[in-house]
């Protein structure tokens, strides 16, 4: 078995298919979110501002690699392409955010801390273990 194959190759089925495009979703919002300005976030700029202020420096690089992790990793996942690199740099990305920003609130969300995140990082974890399931382009490279 080559390299890209072991990458893509998935005996997983639906279930894995439905949590891949559903967590991918959420990622694609967040990081437009972050990117782009859209669904009232920040943009590139307030979500800068805000990596520095939790001293994630510099904060352009820091919002340029996190919203774009968020947004084309969660496209990866969407579309079921090299799912599992892009859940492994979801799965960095949310280790960060829960330690960096979460952890110290507790675990529920109105109090901002880390069950979003964890539920997140649980379905990124998944993928990564088991591939992209079956409607996948990743399936279809591998065979």
């Amino acid at each position: 078995m080559n390299a890209i194959h072991s990458v893509m190759f998935t005996r997983a089925g639906w279930g894995i298919t439905i949590l891949r495009i559903i967590v991918g979703i959420i990622f694609m919002a967040h990081g437009s979110q972050k990117l782009f300005g859209l669904f009232g976030g920040g943009g590139l700029a307030g979500t800068a501002q805000y990596m520095e202020s939790i001293g994630l420096a510099p904060g352009t690089l820091m919002a340029m690699l996190s919203g774009g992790a968020e947004f084309f990793g969660g496209l990866a996942l969407v579309i079921g392409l090299l799912a599992r690199p892009a859940a492994l740099a979801l799965v960095g990305l949310l280790v960060v955010a829960i330690f960096s920003v979460h952890i110290s609130n507790g675990l529920f969300m109105a109090n901002n801390g880390y069950e979003f995140a964890l539920a997140l990082l649980g379905g990124a974890l998944a993928v990564l273990i088991e591939g992209a399931g079956k409607a996948s382009i990743d399936r279809a490279i591998a065979g």
